[in-house]
Order: structure tokens, then sequence, then C-alpha cells
């Protein structure tokens, strides 16, 4: 693959990041449209019921419901051929129901890995890695055990 392709790529999940730094689901909606294949392969654990782009742009709609505030910082960027390796940072306050728990004005901070393949200049697979675990101890709904 070309350099020309591997720039475009980046460019092309530059524009998503930054739809998902909005803070506005409709935009990140957009942006996964213009962006997404829309027969998205989707390997992370969505337990949303849904596939695709479709499946992507619902997991944004509930954490931009649960953390109006999310940011995700990219720590890291490896882009390689039809691929890109992200690694983030993603902090947020719990604002809104989130997995069945109501607001808690916690804050989380928690890491997250992921591979993006791509065809014809969009997204075509998506591999995920998040660290719930972190997540859910923040939010209180795991027990860290006693101190």
């Amino acid at each position: 693959m070309s350099t020309d392709q591997v720039a475009r790529n980046k460019a092309v999940f530059s524009r998503l990041h930054d739809a998902m730094n909005s803070g506005d689901a409709g935009v990140v909606a957009t942006t996964i449209d213009e962006v997404v294949a829309p027969d998205l392969l989707f390997h992370a654990p969505v337990p949303m019921g849904e596939s695709g782009a479709q499946a992507l742009k619902r997991v944004w709609a509930v954490l931009l419901r649960a953390f109006p505030d999310l940011h995700v910082a990219v720590e890291d960027v490896i882009a390689e051929d039809d691929k890109i390796v992200v690694r983030n940072t993603v902090t947020g306050t719990h604002r809104g129901e989130y997995r069945g728990l109501p607001p808690t004005g916690a804050s989380v901070r928690y890491d997250e890995i992921f591979v993006f393949r791509f065809t014809d200049g969009r997204i075509a697979e998506i591999w995920g890695v998040v660290d719930v675990l972190s997540q859910l101890r923040q939010l209180g709904v795991i027990d860290d055990g006693p101190s």
C-alpha cells in the first residue's frame, strides 16, 4: 500500500476521532455514515443486537448519553498498509444511564486499543479492546475488595 493511501487512512481516522470528541451524537452518526462501510465488521463487545455501522452508531449514542463530556485522547497511532492501530485514554463523567446504572456523577478514566482496517478509503473492520473492568470499578459497579 502506498504512503499516500496510509496518509488518507489516517485522515479518515482523524475525522472519526474529531467527531467522537464533538460530544454530539448526530455529528458522530453523520461522520460514521461518511467514513465507515455500512457492512462494517465490528469485533468488540457490543451487546446492542446490531451490526455494521449501525452498531457503531448505537455504541456512540449510548456512550454520549451516559458520558456527555466523553473525551478520547489518542496516545499512540501506528499506521501500516491497510490498518491503523490506536491506543486511547478515555475520560468522562457519568451523567446518564449506562448499562442499567443510573447516573453517579463519577469521573471515569480508562484505556482502550483499537485496530481499524480500511477498504476503498472507508473503515471496513474494527477490533477493540476496552478496559471495561476499570470503567465499572470507577462507577462502583464492581467492588475493589477490602482496602
